[in-house]
């Protein structure tokens, strides 16, 4: 590490001038169409006209994001190649000591995107019209209600596991391998319910899904009609999926502070926010550099504690 940022020291201002030298990798941890994959796609337009050279979503998915994420803790930081996380990020260490990165130490935050409240939603094809129907029929039959989310560590999963804790029901996690496989197998009815954010469920909420509940603080400004878990009874139990962008360790700053301005500009404009408040469901953030370390480091702290507290582990 220490080499590695001495080097990238050494090269700051040569590579400052020349940057962007070739074509752009954005990794997206996660299986195409999902949020991950989804979003990154949304940007590459304006990043194109910005930075005026290609920029390629490549998917690499694996082990709940770590394995694609790994790519660029180990990629050189000369600003060709970034990841855009997902919320699981904030959980990898917690879940998986031997995930091969530091989730902060080997990575340079450059902008929270956006965040999004999850929906407890369940296949039309059920019986159940609030989430107080479920936890009832949870106590009824304990460990037979099922609940996808898009991986094992996701805030979906940790959310449903203190959920779990205050009221002493037992549901079966079915992880799946990104929101994609989620959003097919919750509209096939695989699982009784599906917990992800809007843009996670692929967009069947109010077709083949029925909302019952939201995970924000607060009603959601985009579906003010679904009460927050708090509205069900579970206070001071709140979630937001998130997501953002991270370089390599030691990418140096006037590449960073490019890339976030690029970033930050075709988050400003008007068709692709567009796309992703009206089409994905997220509330775009667009924060600064600093703003995305302090809300890691926060994530971190908070999640962690419930993967420790909870025994929970990444099979």
């Amino acid at each position: 590490m220490l080499r590695r940022s001495l080097l990238a020291l050494l090269a700051t201002p040569a590579l400052a001038q020349s940057w962007p030298s070739g074509p752009i990798r954005i990794i997206a941890p996660f299986p195409p169409g999902g949020s991950v994959d989804t979003i990154a796609r949304l940007l590459v337009p304006s990043l194109q006209a910005t930075l005026g050279v290609p920029v390629v979503v490549e998917n690499r998915s694996g082990a709940a994001g770590a394995l694609g994420t790994q790519v660029v803790a180990r990629a050189a930081p000369d600003g060709q190649t970034w990841v855009l996380v997902f919320d699981s990020h904030a959980t990898v260490n917690a879940l998986n000591p031997q995930a091969g990165f530091d989730a902060r130490r080997d990575f340079a935050p450059v902008i929270l995107v956006a965040t999004a409240p999850m929906l407890v939603t369940t296949p039309m094809g059920r019986p159940w019209r609030s989430l107080a129907e479920v936890l009832a029929a949870a106590r009824a039959r304990p460990d037979t209600i099922t609940y996808g989310t898009v991986g094992a560590g996701s805030l979906a999963h940790l959310t449903m596991e203190v959920l779990q804790q205050k009221t002493g029901l037992r549901l079966v996690h079915v992880p799946y391998r990104g929101g994609g496989p989620l959003a097919t197998a919750a509209a096939a009815g695989e699982v009784d319910l599906a917990v992800a954010s809007p843009a996670g469920l692929g967009g069947q909420v109010g077709t083949r899904l029925r909302a019952l509940a939201q995970t924000g603080a607060a009603r959601s400004k985009i579906q003010p009609e679904i009460p927050t878990l708090a509205e069900a009874g579970l206070d001071g139990l709140a979630a937001e999926a998130f997501w953002g962008l991270l370089g390599p360790a030691g990418v140096p700053a006037p590449v960073l502070a490019r890339m976030h301005a690029a970033t930050a500009t075709a988050l400003a404009g008007p068709e692709t926010r567009r796309k992703l408040e009206e089409g994905q469901g997220v509330d775009i953030v667009a924060s600064s550099p600093e703003g995305f370390a302090s809300f890691l480091d926060r994530q971190m702290a908070e999640w962690g504690r419930v993967v420790r507290e909870r025994g929970i582990k990444v099979e």
